[in-house]
């Protein structure tokens, strides 16, 4: 039964895609002013642990790397979700786009066979370590954080300031 290790992560992110697909299909109230808390979050956690086990040589150019991919993933991701908002209430609305959901897809698909290529032995082959591969993911995972709620602020920024009447 070696096939049920695999089958388990596989059977969790379809059900977690169909969920997020079912969200994503209706109208959702955007928080503007409640965009800045998750990127703190990530962002304290990150230096937390960047700070405990620093990163060494190659490691810092690794995480960065990782960082810039992450920001610019995440702007895209941020680019392609649907903003609304209503001309009498000024309340905002967000919605995923199919192309959104497609690219959360494309992104989740990419690690999986990053995480399989790794466990075949390609972090030797790199002559990575496990802790500079760990790393480089919580580099990625902070810029797609990061630069997805920016992009959504700065456009819903936008919005409500076309909305508003001028005094």
């Amino acid at each position: 039964m070696d096939w049920w290790p695999k089958l388990i992560p596989i059977a969790v992110a379809a059900l977690i895609l169909s969920l997020r697909w079912w969200r994503g299909r209706g109208l959702r109230r955007l928080r503007f002013e409640t965009l800045w808390v998750v990127p703190v979050i990530v962002t304290v956690v990150a230096v937390a642990l960047f700070g405990s086990m620093p990163p060494t040589g190659w490691g810092w150019a690794v995480c960065a790397i990782s960082a810039v991919a992450g920001l610019t993933l995440g702007w895209q991701r941020g680019r392609l979700m649907h903003i609304e908002i209503d001309p009498e209430t000024h309340r905002l609305s967000h919605r995923q786009s199919p192309a959104a959901f497609l690219f959360l897809f494309g992104l989740l698909a990419a690690r999986t066979v990053l995480k399989e290529v790794m466990a075949e032995g390609g972090a030797s082959a790199l002559h990575m370590s496990a802790t500079t591969l760990t790393d480089a993911f919580m580099a990625l995972g902070w810029g797609l954080i990061v630069a997805h709620r920016a992009e959504m602020f700065v456009r819903a920024r936008a919005l409500l300031a076309a909305a508003r009447p001028r005094v």
